[in-house]
């Protein structure tokens, strides 16, 4: 299912609630009922609930936002050094360049297109992804230099695909879901909590009450929104493995 759709649909469901339970709730008031008495502490603490809330909220966002960009980097940072590796061969004879940089390419083409869906569903990586790292590895460190020169690109190379693990690893660790259940769930209730809080006001049915009611519940579901998507950066789509596909423009 497209985000985008499920952005609508969580944003239309909402507003659909609010709206449908002020509607529900006006025809049960008394005609006698006087909107301005609701008391001034209720209207404190409406403002103390949205207070903590947005805090808490803002807090989620940040915390999201900040891991989503660290897994962005170890992407681009993997990514880079198996690019090096692939243009740092070049100083090796012909056989042993050709199989660093095919190797580099099916492992590449492999973690696109076979471990990142896998990535997404279990939050894991593949035995199959290591053990075409590990044979990248080996086609480096195997190789002994002939001269001078072919050994002033060996340590790099070895250097960059130590690299290229050390981000793989990070990957790993990225992969899995970074709020535990304890944080969705006091989100979710934190913005329950936060709608219900209106109806203390007396809202009634004018259009500016609706317009408002509405507007704020679909904004409470596009920032649990926006936290959801940001909180698994590679179990969406294929938009963080963008390093992978400029520098090897056909994985």
């Amino acid at each position: 299912m497209s985000q985008w759709l499920v952005l609508t649909l969580a944003m239309v469901a909402a507003c659909g609630v609010v709206l449908t339970i002020t509607v529900l709730k006006e025809r049960r008031i008394s005609e006698d009922d006087d909107p301005t008495e609701t008391p001034d502490v209720l209207e404190y603490l409406t403002m103390m609930v949205g207070v903590v809330y947005a805090i808490v909220l803002g807090l989620a966002i940040a915390g999201v936002w900040e891991a989503r960009s660290a897994a962005e980097d170890t992407v681009r940072t993997e990514a880079q050094a198996l690019h090096e590796v692939s243009a740092r061969a070049r100083a090796y004879p012909a056989p042993i360049r050709d199989r660093i940089r095919s190797d580099v390419g099916t492992y590449v083409s492999y973690v696109v297109h076979k471990e990142w869906p896998v990535m997404s569903e279990k939050g894991e990586l593949t035995d199959r992804g290591t053990a075409l790292l590990t044979k990248v590895r080996a086609d480096v460190t195997d190789y002994r230099p002939r001269n001078d020169f072919e050994g002033q690109s060996y340590q790099p190379l070895v250097d960059q695909v130590a690299v290229a693990d050390g981000a793989r690893s990070a990957r790993a660790d990225a992969a899995g879901s970074t709020l535990p259940g304890v944080v969705w769930f006091g989100l979710i209730i934190g913005g329950a909590i936060s709608i219900g809080v209106m109806f203390t006001l007396q809202i009634r049915r004018s259009g500016r009450e609706l317009l408002m009611a509405g507007l704020f519940s679909a904004l409470i579901a596009f920032l649990l929104f926006l936290v959801w998507d940001f909180d698994a950066p590679f179990s969406r789509d294929l938009a963080a493995a963008a390093p992978f596909f400029d520098l090897f423009p056909h994985p």
